[in-house]
């Protein structure tokens, strides 16, 4: 088989897709190659990348990240909304509350524990360059900064791609592929060599943020195991953490113990929420609830500048800034935007549009807010009103350990610290077991249960690739990576943007479509094919109709008023000759009539009908339902036969 025959092949949900797997695996390995042989040589290109990426297109991150949320904003309000992610009549898989916690858990990882603290300390001692104030002022706008990285923005990106995902997987009834969220707008050509190069770009997108993910967890384990006592926080010491963590994952793979990463995910999310409610009890509580109301406000009533803000104007120290937290984030939420999409998107089945949106968007940025107020909170009232300590006299940030410097100064927190560390260890495990099935979907076709060995290679790849990030610089390697793969990744979800408007657009039309025809249908059995508006069955001729009008003078013995119009029906013949050769009276001849008879006059209004050439009194007209619409109580028309139509 040829391999342009090969490459345009369907994809299938039980085999290999070959020209998926081998060129992510081949980009992936010669990556990993580069850094654990020539780790110097390699964090001196990944820097010289980040650098280039920064001053050339860091514009353009922070576009593409407000674009994703007018999108995001955009579907949730619009006639959009009702569209199911499934059948018309399907019911959700989960129950709303189930669905809000599995939300929670995708939102909660390795991340939050790594930047609870340490953020919001880093933007109150170190604020972006031009942001001045007094130290309340500068705490505010620390937590709301962080608000922001982890807020609309984070979660619009995943809705960009989960949304899309959904709605191609359980509305379309494609499989667990990217390529597929682009059908509505290529095509058929999904199913060749542009699709396989979308999928391509999802993997290794994914695989990074992920590998960054990982590499963020061990090295806080690592600080973990420094304050504890237990290790000395090094480069050897963090690498042999994820070798040993990794091994875990593997072997949970291999003798198929899923329930029991099912365990270790609940255990997660019920030893966070520990977490949080020891530091909102232990630390200033009331405190804590009022700045977490405050910082919401501070993050809404300054979204919109925070979200332009490029630092153009501050030179290269606003772009480094811009390249350590801003820029880093969109990069990172959208080259993990892949793995939360197809996690959202599965346990979303049977959702509305309008669900999906807005229980996405504000139900797991809602408790990141309450995360980063109470843990980032604490921090900054020990800064600012208690005895200090977590911020250098320089402004410096231990980002590894600054959780643990915290849980130090409450109330029992050295057994809170290690339950951090075994929170943090849970989520590497759990995080490689969830990446690599995605990985593995992705790599596979969209089989919902690929191969174990599959599995297996994604989730060593992947520490692998942690590995060599963090030989290669570290922290800075990890941000660079997350960095320099968002960026094909972003085109991707431009296009997914165009297609879900496309088939959300053409799906909306063929519903008022069909909700006519039914209509119609409707209609035409209760009403009739007419709507109720049968034409009439009374043949009326297009002839000029006119008024005859003659003004007649009745004798004091003569009959009244009403008893007019009966004498003219006695009379109609003569009137009739009349009418046919005088025509209707002018408006002189009506002027020279003048009652001089000798008699008061007694006027009344007289109108006869000539039909095909016969008079027809009123009684007869009153009589004939032919004539009703041709006749009032006073006025009654009189056709001419003969005259022009005009």
């Amino acid at each position: 088989m040829s391999s342009t025959t090969a490459s345009r092949e369907p994809m299938t949900t039980h085999t290999l897709a070959k020209w998926v797997f081998w060129p992510a695996a081949g980009i992936i390995l010669t990556f990993v190659a580069f850094a654990l042989i020539a780790p110097s040589i390699a964090e001196q290109f990944f820097a010289a990348i980040n650098s280039t990426i920064i001053e050339t297109v860091g514009w353009y991150y922070v576009l593409i990240a407000v674009v994703f949320v007018v999108f995001a904003l955009y579907i949730g309000f619009s006639q959009f909304g009702d569209i199911v992610l499934g059948k018309d009549d399907e019911k959700p898989a989960f129950s709303t509350f189930s669905w809000f916690a599995l939300l929670f858990a995708a939102g909660m990882g390795i991340g939050l524990v790594f930047y609870g603290v340490s953020e919001p300390l880093a933007h109150f001692a170190t604020p972006p360059p031009g942001v001045t104030g007094t130290p309340e002022q500068l705490a505010e706008q620390a937590m709301a900064r962080t608000f922001l990285h982890w807020g609309l923005h984070a979660w619009s990106i995943y809705i960009v791609v989960g949304l899309a995902i959904a709605y191609a997987v359980h509305r379309r009834g494609r499989p667990v592929s990217v390529r597929w969220t682009l059908e509505p707008l290529m095509g058929d050509k999904v199913k060749g060599v542009w699709g396989n190069v979308i999928d391509v770009t999802a993997v290794v997108g994914t695989l990074f943020g992920l590998a960054t993910s990982l590499g963020l967890g061990v090295l806080q384990i690592s600080a973990g195991l420094g304050v504890t006592g237990i290790a000395v926080p090094s480069t050897s010491t963090q690498v042999w953490l994820i070798i040993g963590i990794t091994i875990v994952t593997i072997f949970s793979l291999v003798t198929g113990l899923q329930k029991g990463m099912k365990w270790l995910s609940n255990t997660n999310l019920v030893l966070a929420g520990l977490i949080l409610l020891f530091v909102l009890t232990m630390g200033p509580t009331e405190f804590l609830l009022r700045e977490f109301v405050q910082s919401i406000g501070a993050y809404i009533s300054g979204f919109v500048h925070m979200a332009f803000d490029t630092s153009a104007f501050e030179g290269p120290e606003g772009a480094a800034w811009q390249a350590s937290w801003s820029t880093f984030y969109w990069g990172w939420w959208i080259s993990w935007a892949p793995f939360v999409g197809v996690f959202i998107a599965r346990v979303s089945k049977g959702r509305t549009v309008r669900e999906f949106v807005w229980g996405v968007l504000l139900v797991p940025a809602g408790l990141t807010f309450l995360w980063f107020s109470t843990l980032g909170g604490t921090a900054i009232y020990q800064e600012l009103y208690g005895d200090g300590g977590l911020v250098g006299a320089d402004g410096s940030i231990d980002f590894e350990g600054s959780l643990f410097q915290l849980l130090e100064t409450l109330p029992g927190g050295g057994v809170a610290i290690y339950g951090a560390m075994i929170l943090v260890a849970l989520f590497f495990v759990t995080s490689s077991d969830s990446g690599s099935l995605v990985l593995s979907m992705l790599t596979t076709g969209g089989d919902e249960s690929p191969k174990r060995w599959v599995r297996v290679f994604w989730a060593t790849t992947t520490a692998a690739v942690a590995i060599g990030l963090l030989l290669s610089g570290g922290l800075t390697a990890l941000q660079t990576a997350a960095i320099i793969t968002a960026l094909p990744f972003s085109f991707v979800m431009i296009a997914m943007m165009i297609a879900t408007m496309k088939a959300f657009g053409e799906e909306r039309r063929r519903s008022l479509r069909a909700s006519r025809e039914e209509f119609v249908e409707h209609v035409a059995d209760h009403i009739g094919d007419h709507f109720g508006l049968e034409p009439s069955t009374v043949e009326i001729s297009t002839q000029v109709t006119r008024i005859s009008w003659h003004r007649r003078l009745l004798g004091r013995g003569g009959a009244g008023a009403k008893g007019g119009v009966g004498t003219a029906a006695g009379s109609a013949g003569a009137a009739a000759t009349t009418t046919a050769d005088a025509g209707a009276p002018t408006a002189q001849d009506l002027a020279d009539e003048s009652p001089t008879q000798g008699f008061p006059p007694v006027e009344h209004d007289v109108a006869e009908t000539v039909v095909d050439g016969n008079a027809v009194g009123a009684d007869e007209i009153a009589e004939n339902p032919s004539y009703e619409s041709l006749h009032t109580d006073e006025i009654v028309a009189i056709e001419l036969p003969g005259t022009d139509e005009k």
